[in-house]
């Protein structure tokens, strides 16, 4: 990258990390504990709404898993409409459909069970309800939404993807299969709902995933240089846990400890992140499931170690900080940033997760990712060093089968 752009990325970086501390970044109110989510319907009624739109998968609706909340509104007598048509990667029609549900039904608030997904479609269908006149697409980047929004109530069904406590909906536009990201703080949920009863039957793929996902949030936003010294509290914290539990968990699904210890982690590095962004492997990971439908938590996982690697001694220093938490050791901040990435790669094959994508590229497509990833990550994430789009190109071919 020529050092005139360089600077004038910098410079961006710089402007937006000042101007953040003017705007209001909240956390959700948090509810944690085994059947917590059964409190949900009295919560709702008591902040005075009457009839919650709940958004969640198919996959999870025909597992039963909206059965017992569906319960618990019925005996509180509150209506409860449910959507289960949230995909992988969520669509504009997918939001478009949950939002006629919406109306119909006269709803006035969101729920959102499920992962990643689920939370995204819900987040943008908050956006749907209070612009609907107006194209999803318009609201890409930062700060586009300027109107109040209605109380979202985030349940997590996985321990990963932190999207109950961040900004960020990510969204996929399929005319053109851009991944990407509307970034704003009157996203972030209004409720976190904890519930370890959500996780405990997870599959161990699953928990594999979500959880190096949870790491990569937590690692992107320590290095980053937008962190603060509570975003940096929260990333150590979610790292410590990870690595605490997330193998264990992994072993022991049914585990009711380790669940609820990984969602807080999952929780923490998503407030982490919120405050202080990501970087290139979210760039490269949302051209991938953009593209090619890679799976999030996937990616990451995969790229993590590779571009942190890549950073080299522009990292070092935050990196070893990290490896402390993780409970390595060694006798410089060089030697313990490499422990740690040798560490990322040693769990990711302990938990059955390759070292490389098995993607079939289409001709010309390489390349087009590349350009994605920069055109996301560059000016806006605040990583130790920057790449252009041959650097990331490169990247991607180390990280493709």
């Amino acid at each position: 990258m020529n050092k005139f752009y360089s600077f004038s990325c910098r410079l961006y970086q710089r402007a937006l990390y000042l101007a953040s501390f003017f705007l209001h970044f909240h956390e959700p109110k948090l509810l944690s504990g085994l059947d917590c989510s059964l409190e949900l319907p009295k919560l709702i009624k008591k902040q005075g709404q009457l009839h919650p739109l709940l958004i969640t998968d198919k996959g999870l609706y025909d597992l039963g898993l909206t059965k017992k909340i569906s319960e618990a509104f019925l005996k509180e007598n509150v209506s409860l409409s449910i959507f289960p048509g949230a995909v992988p990667n969520p669509t504009f029609e997918c939001v478009d459909e949950a939002y006629e549900v919406y109306e119909n039904d006269n709803c006035d608030c969101v729920i959102a069970l499920g992962g990643g997904s689920s939370m995204d479609a819900g987040k943008a269908l908050l956006i749907r309800i209070a612009y609907p006149n107006r194209k999803l697409s318009k609201f890409k980047g930062i700060l586009k939404v300027h109107r109040k929004l209605r109380p979202l109530y985030a349940i997590p069904t996985t321990a990963g993807t932190g999207s109950e406590a961040t900004l960020a909906a990510v969204l996929v536009d399929k005319t053109n299969k851009d991944k990407f990201q509307i970034d704003d703080p009157k996203l972030i949920p209004s409720y976190a709902i904890l519930d370890p009863s959500y996780l405990t039957a997870l599959p161990r793929k699953v928990i594999a995933s979500t959880g190096m996902d949870a790491l990569t949030h937590a690692v992107e936003s320590y290095i980053g240089r937008s962190s603060t010294k509570k975003s940096k509290a929260y990333a150590l914290q979610a790292t410590s846990l990870i690595f605490e539990n997330l193998e264990e968990f992994y072993e022991e699904p049914s585990n009711g400890i380790y669940a609820s210890n990984m969602q807080l982690a999952s929780y923490k590095a998503g407030v982490s992140f919120s405050r202080a962004y990501v970087g290139y492997v979210h760039a490269l990971a949302h051209s991938l499931g953009g593209f090619y439908n890679v799976p999030h938590g996937l990616a990451n996982a995969v790229l993590l170690p590779i571009v942190l690697e890549a950073y080299g001694k522009a990292a070092y220093k935050p990196l070893s900080e990290l490896a402390k938490a993780a409970g390595l050791k060694g006798e410089s901040k060089e030697k313990l940033a490499k422990a740690f990435i040798e560490e990322i790669r040693l769990l990711n094959a302990r938990m059955g997760i390759p070292n490389k994508l098995n993607v079939s590229l289409e001709q010309g497509d390489l390349r087009k990712l590349a350009l994605h990833a920069d055109k996301e990550g560059n000016p806006f994430y605040p990583v130790p060093k920057e790449f252009n789009v041959d650097e990331l190109e490169s990247i991607l071919k180390e990280a493709l089968s």
